[in-house]
Protein backbone atom coordinates (compact mmCIF):
# COMPACT_ATOMS: atom_id res chain seq x y z
CA UNK A 1 0.00 0.00 0.00
CA UNK A 2 1.31 3.46 -0.90
CA UNK A 3 1.54 5.78 2.08
CA UNK A 4 1.02 9.50 1.43
CA UNK A 5 3.92 11.41 2.95
CA UNK A 6 2.19 14.77 3.44
CA UNK A 7 -1.40 15.12 4.66
CA UNK A 8 -3.34 17.86 6.44
CA UNK A 9 -6.62 17.88 8.29
CA UNK A 10 -8.33 17.40 11.61
CA UNK A 11 -6.75 14.84 13.90
CA UNK A 12 -8.96 11.98 15.13
CA UNK A 13 -8.63 9.14 17.60
CA UNK A 14 -6.55 6.36 16.03
CA UNK A 15 -8.61 3.43 14.75
CA UNK A 16 -7.06 0.08 15.67
CA UNK A 17 -7.71 -3.57 14.93
CA UNK A 18 -6.67 -6.49 17.09
CA UNK A 19 -3.92 -8.57 15.54
CA UNK A 20 -0.37 -9.69 16.10
CA UNK A 21 0.53 -6.89 16.44
CA UNK A 22 -2.40 -4.48 16.71
CA UNK A 23 -2.87 -2.64 13.40
CA UNK A 24 -3.07 1.15 13.82
CA UNK A 25 -4.33 3.84 11.48
CA UNK A 26 -3.63 7.56 11.80
CA UNK A 27 -6.73 9.55 10.85
CA UNK A 28 -5.91 13.06 9.58
CA UNK A 29 -8.83 14.72 7.80
CA UNK A 30 -9.96 12.28 5.11
CA UNK A 31 -6.58 10.53 5.00
CA UNK A 32 -6.04 7.17 6.66
CA UNK A 33 -2.39 6.22 7.13
CA UNK A 34 -1.36 2.66 8.07
CA UNK A 35 0.97 3.46 10.96
CA UNK A 36 2.55 0.04 11.38
CA UNK A 37 4.27 0.57 8.04
CA UNK A 38 5.80 3.82 9.31
CA UNK A 39 7.48 2.43 12.43
CA UNK A 40 11.21 3.09 12.07
CA UNK A 41 10.73 6.16 9.86
CA UNK A 42 11.14 9.84 10.70
CA UNK A 43 7.86 11.75 10.88
CA UNK A 44 6.60 15.19 11.89
CA UNK A 45 3.30 16.45 13.25
CA UNK A 46 2.63 20.19 12.98
CA UNK A 47 -0.33 21.95 14.63
CA UNK A 48 -1.54 24.98 12.65
CA UNK A 49 -3.27 26.65 15.62
CA UNK A 50 -6.87 25.77 14.69
CA UNK A 51 -9.05 23.49 16.84
CA UNK A 52 -12.50 22.42 15.65
CA UNK A 53 -15.13 20.73 17.76
CA UNK A 54 -15.56 17.10 16.74
CA UNK A 55 -19.33 17.42 17.24
CA UNK A 56 -20.43 20.78 15.83
CA UNK A 57 -17.32 21.83 13.86
CA UNK A 58 -17.16 25.15 15.72
CA UNK A 59 -13.69 26.71 16.00
CA UNK A 60 -12.62 26.73 19.65
CA UNK A 61 -9.60 28.19 21.43
CA UNK A 62 -9.48 25.22 23.80
CA UNK A 63 -10.49 21.59 23.49
CA UNK A 64 -12.61 20.04 26.24
CA UNK A 65 -12.97 16.33 26.93
CA UNK A 66 -10.74 15.34 24.01
CA UNK A 67 -12.17 17.31 21.14
CA UNK A 68 -15.27 19.29 22.12
CA UNK A 69 -15.94 23.02 22.30
CA UNK A 70 -17.23 24.37 25.62
CA UNK A 71 -20.94 24.62 24.64
CA UNK A 72 -20.93 20.99 23.45
CA UNK A 73 -18.99 19.95 26.54
CA UNK A 74 -21.76 21.50 28.65
CA UNK A 75 -24.74 20.07 26.78
CA UNK A 76 -23.81 16.65 25.40
CA UNK A 77 -24.50 13.49 27.36
CA UNK A 78 -21.20 12.08 26.08
CA UNK A 79 -19.41 14.78 28.08
CA UNK A 80 -21.38 14.47 31.32
CA UNK A 81 -19.52 13.57 34.53
CA UNK A 82 -21.25 10.19 34.67
CA UNK A 83 -19.24 9.07 31.64
CA UNK A 84 -16.10 9.12 33.80
CA UNK A 85 -18.01 7.97 36.90
CA UNK A 86 -20.80 5.70 35.62
CA UNK A 87 -22.07 4.99 39.12
CA UNK A 88 -23.30 8.61 39.03
CA UNK A 89 -25.60 7.93 36.06
CA UNK A 90 -28.86 9.83 36.49
CA UNK A 91 -30.81 8.45 33.53
CA UNK A 92 -33.26 6.72 35.90
CA UNK A 93 -33.97 10.12 37.50
CA UNK A 94 -35.13 11.54 34.18
CA UNK A 95 -32.32 14.11 34.06
CA UNK A 96 -30.12 12.68 31.27
CA UNK A 97 -28.88 15.45 28.96
CA UNK A 98 -29.86 13.41 25.90
CA UNK A 99 -32.24 10.54 26.75
CA UNK A 100 -32.07 8.99 23.25
CA UNK A 101 -28.25 8.96 23.40
CA UNK A 102 -28.45 7.44 26.88
CA UNK A 103 -30.78 4.69 25.63
CA UNK A 104 -28.40 3.82 22.82
CA UNK A 105 -25.13 4.04 24.73
CA UNK A 106 -25.79 3.54 28.45
CA UNK A 107 -28.92 1.44 28.75
CA UNK A 108 -27.26 -1.43 26.89
CA UNK A 109 -25.13 -4.39 27.92
CA UNK A 110 -21.74 -3.52 29.39
CA UNK A 111 -18.76 -5.70 30.20
CA UNK A 112 -16.86 -5.48 33.48
CA UNK A 113 -13.35 -6.73 32.76
CA UNK A 114 -9.88 -7.18 34.18
CA UNK A 115 -6.89 -6.02 32.16
CA UNK A 116 -3.13 -5.89 32.45
CA UNK A 117 -1.83 -2.61 31.06
CA UNK A 118 0.64 -1.68 33.80
CA UNK A 119 -0.55 -4.21 36.36
CA UNK A 120 -4.00 -5.47 37.29
CA UNK A 121 -6.88 -3.06 36.69
CA UNK A 122 -10.64 -3.28 36.54
CA UNK A 123 -12.62 -1.51 33.85
CA UNK A 124 -15.96 -1.28 32.09
CA UNK A 125 -17.00 -0.81 28.49
CA UNK A 126 -19.96 -1.30 26.21
CA UNK A 127 -20.01 -4.86 24.94
CA UNK A 128 -19.68 -3.51 21.40
CA UNK A 129 -16.37 -1.81 22.34
CA UNK A 130 -14.50 -5.04 23.10
CA UNK A 131 -11.56 -5.23 22.32
CA UNK A 132 -11.20 -1.58 21.18
CA UNK A 133 -11.31 -0.29 24.75
CA UNK A 134 -8.53 -2.70 25.79
CA UNK A 135 -6.32 -1.59 22.89
CA UNK A 136 -6.87 2.09 23.71
CA UNK A 137 -5.60 1.39 27.23
CA UNK A 138 -2.54 -0.47 25.96
CA UNK A 139 -3.54 -3.74 27.65
CA UNK A 140 -1.31 -6.73 26.92
CA UNK A 141 -4.02 -9.09 28.19
CA UNK A 142 -7.67 -8.60 29.14
CA UNK A 143 -10.53 -10.84 30.18
CA UNK A 144 -14.31 -10.31 30.56
CA UNK A 145 -15.57 -10.97 34.08
CA UNK A 146 -19.22 -9.93 34.10
CA UNK A 147 -21.88 -8.83 31.65
CA UNK A 148 -24.36 -6.36 33.12
CA UNK A 149 -27.56 -4.71 31.97
CA UNK A 150 -26.50 -1.05 31.91
CA UNK A 151 -23.62 1.37 32.29
CA UNK A 152 -24.95 2.49 35.66
CA UNK A 153 -24.88 -1.05 36.99
CA UNK A 154 -21.40 -1.67 35.57
CA UNK A 155 -20.27 1.43 37.46
CA UNK A 156 -21.64 0.08 40.73
CA UNK A 157 -19.81 -3.20 40.17
CA UNK A 158 -16.62 -1.33 39.34
CA UNK A 159 -16.89 0.59 42.61
CA UNK A 160 -17.07 -2.74 44.46
CA UNK A 161 -13.92 -3.92 42.65
CA UNK A 162 -11.90 -0.73 43.18
CA UNK A 163 -10.98 -1.56 46.75
CA UNK A 164 -9.24 -4.68 45.42
CA UNK A 165 -7.69 -3.46 42.14
CA UNK A 166 -6.78 -0.20 40.43
CA UNK A 167 -9.21 1.35 37.94
CA UNK A 168 -6.59 3.40 36.11
CA UNK A 169 -3.57 2.62 33.97
CA UNK A 170 -0.11 3.85 34.91
CA UNK A 171 0.45 5.17 31.40
CA UNK A 172 4.16 5.79 31.87
CA UNK A 173 4.77 2.17 32.91
CA UNK A 174 2.51 1.03 30.06
CA UNK A 175 4.62 2.94 27.52
CA UNK A 176 7.88 1.58 28.92
CA UNK A 177 6.60 -1.96 28.36
CA UNK A 178 7.01 -2.42 32.11
CA UNK A 179 4.13 -4.84 32.55
CA UNK A 180 4.21 -7.78 35.01
CA UNK A 181 2.93 -11.21 33.99
CA UNK A 182 -0.52 -11.99 35.39
CA UNK A 183 -2.83 -14.99 35.19
CA UNK A 184 -6.10 -13.18 34.49
CA UNK A 185 -8.21 -16.34 34.76
CA UNK A 186 -6.93 -16.76 38.30
CA UNK A 187 -7.34 -13.05 39.03
CA UNK A 188 -10.93 -13.18 37.78
CA UNK A 189 -11.78 -16.01 40.17
CA UNK A 190 -10.13 -14.16 43.04
CA UNK A 191 -11.99 -10.93 42.28
CA UNK A 192 -15.35 -12.68 41.98
CA UNK A 193 -14.80 -14.19 45.39
CA UNK A 194 -13.94 -10.82 46.89
CA UNK A 195 -17.05 -9.07 45.53
CA UNK A 196 -19.52 -11.95 45.88
CA UNK A 197 -21.53 -10.23 48.64
CA UNK A 198 -21.64 -6.97 46.64
CA UNK A 199 -22.96 -8.80 43.60
CA UNK A 200 -25.71 -10.47 45.60
CA UNK A 201 -26.80 -7.09 46.97
CA UNK A 202 -26.89 -5.56 43.50
CA UNK A 203 -28.84 -8.51 42.08
CA UNK A 204 -31.40 -8.18 44.86
CA UNK A 205 -31.86 -4.53 43.89
CA UNK A 206 -31.72 -4.78 40.09
CA UNK A 207 -32.79 -8.35 39.29
CA UNK A 208 -31.04 -11.72 39.13
CA UNK A 209 -30.46 -11.47 35.38
CA UNK A 210 -28.95 -7.97 35.57
CA UNK A 211 -25.46 -9.33 36.34
CA UNK A 212 -24.06 -12.45 34.68
CA UNK A 213 -20.72 -14.06 35.45
CA UNK A 214 -19.02 -15.11 32.21
CA UNK A 215 -16.39 -17.76 31.53
CA UNK A 216 -14.91 -16.11 28.45
CA UNK A 217 -11.29 -16.49 27.37
CA UNK A 218 -8.65 -13.83 27.85
CA UNK A 219 -7.21 -11.97 24.87
CA UNK A 220 -3.51 -11.27 24.44
CA UNK A 221 -2.44 -8.16 22.54
CA UNK A 222 0.90 -7.18 21.03
CA UNK A 223 1.86 -3.73 19.75
CA UNK A 224 4.03 -2.43 16.89
CA UNK A 225 6.96 -1.23 19.01
CA UNK A 226 10.62 -1.40 17.97
CA UNK A 227 12.11 0.47 20.94
CA UNK A 228 10.66 0.91 24.43
CA UNK A 229 11.56 4.30 25.99
CA UNK A 230 13.75 4.17 29.09
CA UNK A 231 12.26 7.49 30.19
CA UNK A 232 8.89 8.82 29.05
CA UNK A 233 8.91 12.42 27.84
CA UNK A 234 5.66 13.88 26.51
CA UNK A 235 5.03 16.22 23.58
CA UNK A 236 2.32 18.88 23.91
CA UNK A 237 1.11 20.54 20.70
CA UNK A 238 -0.26 23.51 22.66
CA UNK A 239 3.25 24.34 23.87
CA UNK A 240 5.33 22.98 20.98
CA UNK A 241 3.27 23.06 17.76
CA UNK A 242 5.76 21.01 15.74
CA UNK A 243 6.84 17.55 16.86
CA UNK A 244 9.45 15.55 14.97
CA UNK A 245 11.25 12.26 15.46
CA UNK A 246 11.66 8.63 14.48
CA UNK A 247 8.45 6.68 15.06
CA UNK A 248 9.60 3.85 17.34
CA UNK A 249 6.22 2.39 18.18
CA UNK A 250 2.49 2.81 18.75
CA UNK A 251 0.63 1.69 21.87
CA UNK A 252 -2.66 2.69 23.42
CA UNK A 253 -3.40 6.01 21.73
CA UNK A 254 0.24 7.12 21.82
CA UNK A 255 2.78 7.66 19.08
CA UNK A 256 6.18 6.75 20.54
CA UNK A 257 8.92 8.88 18.96
CA UNK A 258 12.62 8.87 19.81
CA UNK A 259 12.06 12.47 20.96
CA UNK A 260 9.08 11.71 23.21
CA UNK A 261 5.52 10.38 23.15
CA UNK A 262 2.32 12.10 22.08
CA UNK A 263 -1.22 11.17 23.08
CA UNK A 264 -3.18 11.45 19.83
CA UNK A 265 -6.53 11.22 21.57
CA UNK A 266 -5.72 14.27 23.69
CA UNK A 267 -5.37 16.37 20.53
CA UNK A 268 -8.49 15.17 18.73
CA UNK A 269 -9.96 18.06 16.75
CA UNK A 270 -6.62 19.79 16.16
CA UNK A 271 -5.86 20.79 12.58
CA UNK A 272 -2.44 19.32 11.77
CA UNK A 273 -0.02 18.51 9.01
CA UNK A 274 1.54 15.05 9.19
CA UNK A 275 4.61 14.23 7.10
CA UNK A 276 6.93 11.30 6.59
CA UNK A 277 10.39 12.83 6.32
CA UNK A 278 12.42 9.91 4.99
Amino acid sequence: MTVSTDVTGRLRKMPAEAGDPVAYTLAVGDARLPLNELVGRKVSLEFDGVIRCVHCDRTTKKSFNQGYCYPCFRKLAACDSCIMSPEKCHFHLGTCREPEWGEANCMVEHVVYLANSSGLKVGITRASQVPTRWIDQGAVTAIPMLRVASRYLSGLVEVACKSHAADRTNWRAMLKGDVPELDLVQERERMLGLIEADLETLRSQHGEDSIRIVDEASLGLGYPVQVWPAKVKTHNLDKTPEVEGVLEGVKGQYLMLDTGVINIRKFTGYEVRFRVLD
